[in-house]
Formats: C-alpha cells, sequence, structure tokens
C-alpha cells in the first residue's frame, strides 16, 4: 500500500462511519428538551464501539498491507 492511500482502507471508513454515527445519536439526545441521557450513552457506546470495529477489521486483514511489506518494498523500489 503506497503511503498517499494514508486511511483509505475498508476498515478506516467503517470505523470513522460507525464514529459519526455515534456522534450524531449523541448530539441529538443532547438537543431533546429535558436531555434524554439514554440516547446520549447509546451514542458514546456506538463512538467506543467504532474502535472495536477497527480493532476486528485489522485483525480480518481488511486494513491494507503491513508497515513492515511496504518498508520492503520501498527499499525494493517498488512503489
Amino acid at each position: 500500500m503506497s503511503a498517499d492511500s494514508h486511511g483509505n482502507t475498508p476498515a478506516a471508513w467503517t470505523a470513522v462511519a460507525v464514529a459519526l454515527a455515534g456522534f450524531l445519536v449523541g448530539s441529538i439526545g443532547l438537543m431533546f428538551d429535558p436531555v434524554k441521557m439514554p440516547v446520549f450513552w447509546v451514542g458514546v457506546a456506538l463512538g467506543v464501539g467504532s474502535l472495536v470495529v477497527f480493532a476486528v477489521m485489522v485483525k480480518l486483514g481488511l486494513h491494507g498491507g503491513s508497515s513492515a511489506n511496504s518498508a520492503a518494498g520501498a527499499r525494493s523500489g517498488d512503489h
């Protein structure tokens, strides 16, 4: 994976999408009058869950090549 594709992997995009959904849900919960704390905490859980989703997807190999492979490719002249 080349250096200019930083973050353009299924794992990264999925984690960002889940985190954005968490921020959206949490902020909607705070906008209610009165504040709906259970909705807010669901948003927080989604934000934390995005880290879990990212870690699982990395273990499944959906985060591109390893840094060792990209360093070896740079040394051998493969760009």
